[in-house]
């Protein structure tokens, strides 16, 4: 199921699936583990089943970080 907090004074509405599936964003198409959007939220969410992906900590470390475009 899909809930919602508000975050930054109720600046802020975060939407994310209580079960760890992604969303997707009914007005692009494009689909996120969790968003943040401002209020009001111009966009709506479905649940879809798919899950999200979590990364390992052996594939987050093998991953560049990219800091002002110089790799490091």
């Amino acid at each position: 199921m899909i809930q919602i907090e508000y975050l930054n004074e109720g600046k802020l509405i975060r939407h994310y699936s209580d079960t760890g599936m992604l969303l997707l964003q009914n007005e692009t198409g494009v689909k996120y583990a969790d968003a943040i959007d401002v209020v009001p939220c111009p966009y709506t969410y479905t649940e879809t089943e798919e899950p999200v992906e979590v990364e390992s900590e052996e594939t987050a470390q093998e991953e560049e970080v990219v800091v002002d475009e110089e790799v490091i």
